[in-house]
C-alpha cells in the first residue's frame, strides 16, 4: 500500500465513505498537514510531527494515538469511544 487512495479502496462501500469523512475532517481541521502511509495505516503529520492515525475495521474505524493531554481536555466527549489506551473506535452507520 503506497497512498491513502488505495488504503481506502480495499474496504466496503459504507467504510469507505466514513474512511473518506475522516480524512476530510482531519484535512478540514488541520489544512497543512500532509497524508501517508505508515505502520500500513493512514498518518497525518503536521510541522514535521505525526497528528494523528486511522484505519477501517470490518465494523469500526479508529483513530490513534488519544494522548494523555486529549483524554484528559476531553475526558467526557470522548469517554463513549474509548477503546484501549490510545484508541478512539467510531461504529459504522454512526456519524463522527
Amino acid at each position: 500500500m503506497t497512498c491513502v487512495d488505495e488504503y481506502v479502496a480495499k474496504f466496503p462501500g459504507e467504510t469507505q465513505e466514513v474512511l473518506a469523512e475522516l480524512r476530510t475532517l482531519v484535512r478540514t481541521a488541520a489544512p497543512g498537514a500532509t497524508e501517508k502511509i505508515s505502520y500500513g495505516i493512514p498518518a497525518f503529520d503536521l510541522n514535521r510531527r505525526r497528528l494523528v492515525y486511522f484505519a477501517g475495521w470490518k465494523k469500526h474505524v479508529s483513530i490513534y494515538p488519544v494522548t494523555a493531554g486529549v483524554a484528559e481536555t476531553f475526558a467526557e466527549e470522548i469517554a463513549f469511544f474509548r477503546s484501549g489506551k490510545g484508541t478512539l473506535r467510531f461504529a459504522l452507520g454512526q456519524p463522527l
